[in-house]
């Protein structure tokens, strides 16, 4: 960030890492990730669909499916669903799905195997698992998104109250040092080279009441939405980190060093 003309140096390195191998489940940490051109490799690779209803299934509806942790390795899937671990390769059903996912058609094929019954009884209706045709199909923006420790520090403050990053369900965690909260705003457009990989950072993610879920169980019980509202609101929507895409696919460990690349004339440098 500049303040005149001189030029403020933030250090800043890769704190966390999290994906989810099923759309909703719970985030799991990772010490390190595969970038590829169409995002986090292993992350939301499978979701929840109601068949009837045409679409795939709504965390902020169905607050459960946050319980449920999968893991996708070697062609075996293994979903731990109401403290029972499911572990079967996933067999395609060639029953394929044109799905509506927040407006936008989602490719996606039914997956044979023992998990749609026992995630039909947690969640208390009819649904089969279903995997994308497609890398990215039931992302809501980008396929990356960035959250730092600045803007978490302030939400702390503002609401009193601990801040769990998970609640965010970003890919990365940015830890800015002592930068003000959301530095990442004035990102979008530049690009970030995180470990061995590089992004273009866009626009801010906008935020629903999944962020009021207790991580872990899917308990609603605070009121963070609203007070991120009281000061993060923008055009209707409610901001809280930001969206980016990879432009040069590589590794991503935790305590990787976090780079904006200069810009040409006056701007912000970090290293």
């Amino acid at each position: 960030m500049q303040h005149s003309a001189d030029w403020v140096i933030i250090i800043m390195h890769v704190r966390s890492i999290g994906v989810s191998a099923l759309k909703g489940g719970r985030h799991r940490s990772r010490d390190h990730i595969l970038l590829e051109t169409d995002g986090p490799v292993g992350d939301r690779v499978f979701a929840v669909v109601d068949l009837e209803a045409g679409q795939v299934v709504r965390t902020v509806e169905h607050p459960s499916l946050v319980t449920c942790e999968a893991r996708w390795d070697g062609g075996v899937l293994s979903v731990e669903i109401d403290g029972e671990r499911i572990t079967a390769p996933p067999r395609m059903s060639g029953h394929r799905l044109a799905l509506d996912y927040w407006g936008r058609a989602a490719a996606m094929e039914v997956v044979d195997g023992p998990w749609a019954r026992e995630i039909s009884r947690l969640l208390g209706r009819t649904v089969v698992l279903a995997r994308s045709t497609v890398a990215g199909e039931v992302v809501y923006g980008d396929s990356v998104t960035i959250a730092t420790t600045g803007s978490l520090r302030r939400l702390a403050l503002e609401s009193g109250i601990a801040v769990d990053e998970r609640r965010f369900r970003s890919t990365f965690t940015i830890d800015t040092g002592d930068a003000a909260a959301h530095l990442e705003d004035d990102w979008a457009g530049r690009e970030l080279a995180l470990g061995g990989a590089r992004l273009l950072v866009g626009s801010g993610v906008p935020r629903c009441a999944v962020i009021d879920l207790e991580p872990d169980t899917g308990a609603r019980g605070t009121c963070l939405l609203k007070m991120l509202a009281g000061y993060r609101l923008n055009a209707g929507e409610i901001e809280f980190g930001v969206y980016a895409r990879v432009i040069r696919p590589g590794t991503v460990s935790r305590g990787d060093p976090a780079r904006l690349l200069p810009v040409d004339g006056p701007g912000q440098l970090s290293t």
